[in-house]
């Protein structure tokens, strides 16, 4: 829950001391605000713990989630109220004219105000006033003396400092998981001699092999040749196999263990929640140091033991997990949840930065795909981090190329136009098979959540990975890890290539440099397009199964596999078909004999492209990643038609991406920013109370006593309570929440001498005297929304589904003729919405 931090916090208004009491704002000013927040400050809210709010869990621990980026910036703000009101409560001492000792909220606020609980979403217009009165008294004070001139200064460059250390942080764990997690994959197959700690490719650095035999130096030793002496035979060949799944099956079982154990938060890729949190929803624990911990180990652990998901999407989790640890070295980040949603979304760009060595791509992918809002300033900070993150990884120099990525690519001979017709193809195939992996996995997913598979995580992850293990070894495109199945599919081929793909029929005669023309496929490409196409349908199977188990799962390495694979198959297919029938009229004005017109390695950079596309809907962004992860730069007309086939034509068939699919199968309250709202509904069939409920729960401003609203509190489980003048005028005075009624009154009976059940709570600006018999009264104007959004009964609902979602409100208050009529929050439109689109309007519903 939120807490409106006193009278000078106002959103949506400017309100002068002359004009404080009985205001309430109908604030249709959506331009002026940006948001995204969740609803789940809803009014039936069952996630209220009775009890003390005093406990002793540190400010730390209460801010351990994150946030978005938004921006709230206001017209005709004007300075705080008078500091007579800015007290957070006033108690009476008892005296006849009602004279109290006022409490500053900004300077003495009381524990747990200003604070969330779990699965709520935070007050952003709250948020952003109180930064903004934070950011106006050091401004002045910074006029004053030479000391609050520094400090003005460290507060304006502490944005860039955290930047600097968010990139500084994920570019470094995201180089020991690269380095680890490619040790751990080359030990399932065995171990170097000079150093166990080498992989196998730098354990034959100091080789002194052929080039053909690079790989096959004498350090490095399988386990048959460890263990029996020979590495051939039949026998050797089991004792490979069983050593490779074994290690598999002890990977994914410290994975999942630690998982269940440690940190559950940890399991599947993140961008899910990630989004659902930049939008406001509070997710505690999400984003904390032992997700962060357990993330980073059991990453490396999942990718290892060969199952087919990828690093990618996990990074970019840990990076928001950087991001939000390190708040906390900054005031301003760790008392403000608005401000912490601004650092995340450049976060998220770092964690795209490094897991692609894509800093633009990184930028555009927490732009267009996580981010809820993007403000300028936003744009500039997660540029910087994404530049720092890449520029540490670049120096760690994981790969040992001294670039950032593995799949660097060389191709070079440049796309004909009629070549753009298999590649719409590929994007064809992309969108389709995006389309069918998201409903399949959330069929799955949904299966796991609603039947007894769900309750024995640690054994579907155990049969997904010993079925994934018995499946690959035989196949050496799949025994390999992904990434380096992408990189040999990227690749073009050149006269040093070993690799099957390139075994074709040499003709050195018509060689010319390094442009190979196009040449007859020999026996080595037929045998690889054979265990290609096997490694394709287990791939496109297993994923389903995989993405969503209790270990960290990212799908973007799957779905570029899925991709890279099909575009391959395709590219030597039309390769073959040109130099075989160089002389038919599509070839013959631009692929003669002889010549090198088609490259494989460009379809399979296509392909993947396309199928991921698919599976997340992205466009902008994946254009950029996908060229600066190759250097590619002259094929983004190629990728751009196939990023553009695949959403449209996985678009025709389902309109969520995975990571939407996965938000509404959780139930995460999140509102969709990019769906129309088209049904022709009123604000008063949304709100409630209906007709057939009982009447809105409300408290009067100056006649109940302490007693009375904590029967109101025990008795309903509303998150908050609109203020009125009276229960027969239900003139509206504002809206106050049960958060900061609990602690307010608890409070007070603590500290504050006279305060009793029968004490009165005034909501005035001013208290009435007392009669000098009578207990003290109890003033909690400083805690009341002055403004609460209202709309009238007769509103349509397209115009309250865009305010929710411009504004990012939890409520609105639904008046008529000027009294209050209802109340609709973020639940009851996403529940509306549901309803309309015949679904489960309980599915929405965060359990």
């Amino acid at each position: 829950m939120s807490v409106e931090a006193g009278v000078e916090e106002l959103p949506c208004s400017s309100l002068s001391s002359s004009r404080k009491t009985n205001t309430q704002r109908s604030c249709s000013d959506p331009h002026s605000l940006a948001a995204a927040g969740l609803e789940a400050l809803a009014m039936d809210q069952k996630g209220y713990r009775r009890g003390s709010f005093q406990s002793s869990t540190s400010d730390e621990d209460m801010l351990e989630i994150a946030g978005a980026s938004l921006d709230f910036s206001m017209a005709d703000d004007d300075p705080p109220l008078d500091r007579e009101m800015g007290g957070f409560s006033s108690y009476n001492g008892g005296g006849m004219n009602g004279s109290s000792t006022m409490m500053d909220f900004l300077e003495e606020p009381l524990p747990g105000v200003g604070t969330y609980e779990d699965f709520n979403t935070i007050d952003w217009v709250r948020e952003k006033s109180r930064d903004r009165d934070r950011h106006r008294e050091i401004t002045s004070r910074s006029k004053e003396s030479t000391w609050a001139l520094i400090h003005s200064v460290s507060d304006a460059f502490s944005g860039w400092l955290l930047m600097l250390l968010i990139g500084l942080l994920a570019g470094s764990l995201a180089g020991l998981i690269d380095i680890s997690a490619h040790w751990m994959t080359d030990l399932k197959e065995g171990v170097c001699l000079a150093g166990f700690w080498f992989n196998h490719e730098h354990c034959c650095w100091k080789s002194n092999t052929t080039f053909t035999d690079r790989d096959k130096c004498p350090e490095w030793k399988s386990w048959s040749q460890l263990i029996l002496g020979y590495g051939e035979g039949a026998f050797a060949y089991i004792l490979n196999y069983f050593m490779y799944v074994s290690w598999a099956l002890l990977f994914s079982l410290l994975a999942v263990l630690l998982v269940k154990g440690f940190a559950p938060y940890a399991c599947g890729s993140g961008i899910p929640e990630i989004k659902t949190i930049l939008s406001g929803f509070i997710i505690r624990g999400y984003l904390g140091k032992w997700t962060l911990i357990i993330k980073t180990i059991t990453l490396v652990l999942a990718v290892s033991s060969g199952l087919s998901l990828g690093k990618e999407g996990p990074l970019v989790h840990v990076a928001c997990c950087c991001g939000n640890i390190l708040c906390h070295l900054f005031t301003k980040y760790r008392k403000n949840e608005a401000k912490r949603r601004e650092v995340l979304s450049a976060a998220a760009a770092a964690g795209v930065s490094v897991a692609f060595g894509a800093p633009i791509g990184g930028v555009l992918f927490s732009l267009e795909e996580v981010s809820y809002y993007f403000p300028l300033k936003t744009l500039w900070r997660s540029f910087f981090a994404a530049l720092v993150a890449a520029f540490t990884l670049r120096s760690i120099n994981p790969f040992g190329n001294s670039r950032l990525v593995l799949f660097y690519v060389e191709f070079h001979m440049p796309w004909h136009l009629l070549e753009l017709v298999p590649f719409i193809l590929l994007g064809i195939f992309g969108g389709l098979w995006g389309a069918f992996f998201i409903r399949s996995n959330i069929a799955w997913c949904r299966r796991r959540k609603t039947t007894k598979l769900g309750k024995y995580p640690v054994l579907e992850v155990l049969v997904v990975t010993a079925i994934t293990a018995v499946l690959a070894f035989p196949n050496e495109y799949t025994r390999m890890s992904t990434s380096e199945l992408i990189s040999e599919l990227f690749n073009d081929c050149g006269i040093l290539d070993s690799s099957k793909l390139c075994e074709y029929v040499n003709d050195f005669n018509s060689t010319k440099g390094d442009d190979l023309p196009d040449r007859a496929a020999g026996p080595g490409v037929y045998t690889a397009m054979w265990q290609l196409a096997l490694a394709l349908i287990m791939k496109v199977f297993i994923t389903i199964f995989t993405f969503g188990m209790k270990v960290p799962s990212g799908l973007f390495i799957p779905s570029m596999a899925v991709g890279a694979i099909a575009g391959r198959l395709l590219g030597v297919a039309v390769e073959q078909l040109a130099f075989y029938h160089h002389d038919w009229a599509i070839f013959s004005g631009w692929c003669s004999q002889g010549a090198d017109c088609i490259t494989p390695g460009l379809y399979a950079m296509v392909g993947a492209a396309a199928c991921l596309g698919g599976v997340t809907r992205m466009t902008v962004s994946l254009v950029v990643i996908m060229f600066e992860l190759t250097g590619g730069l002259e094929y983004i007309v190629p990728l751009m038609a196939a990023a553009m086939t695949s959403k449209w034509v996985a678009d025709a068939i389902g309109r969520e991406g995975i990571y939407d699919a996965h938000i509404r199968l959780n139930g995460y309250p999140f509102l969709e920013a990019k769906e129309e709202f088209s049904h022709k509904t009123l604000a008063m069939d949304v709100m409630r109370p209906r007709r057939s409920d009982p009447p809105l729960t409300v408290i009067t401003q100056d006649s109940m006593t302490v007693e009375d609203v904590e029967t109101i509190i025990n008795e309903t489980t509303y998150s908050g309570y609109p203020v009125v003048v009276s229960r027969e005028s239900q003139r509206l005075v504002g809206f106050v929440l049960r958060r900061d009624l609990i602690i307010s009154i608890e409070n007070a009976r603590k500290k504050q001498d006279g305060i009793v059940s029968t004490s009165i709570i005034y909501f005035t600006d001013h208290s009435p005297p007392l009669p000098p018999s009578s207990p003290s009264m109890l003033k909690l104007r400083s805690i009341l929304d002055l403004s609460p959004f209202t709309v009238t009964d007769q509103t349509p609902m397209e115009i309250v589904v865009d305010i929710f979602r411009k504004l990012g409100l939890r409520q609105c208050l639904v008046t008529h003729n000027g009294k209050l009529l209802g109340i609709i929050t973020k639940k009851d439109v996403l529940k509306h919405i549901a309803q309309l689109a015949n679904q489960d309007p309980d599915s929405i519903l965060f359990n």
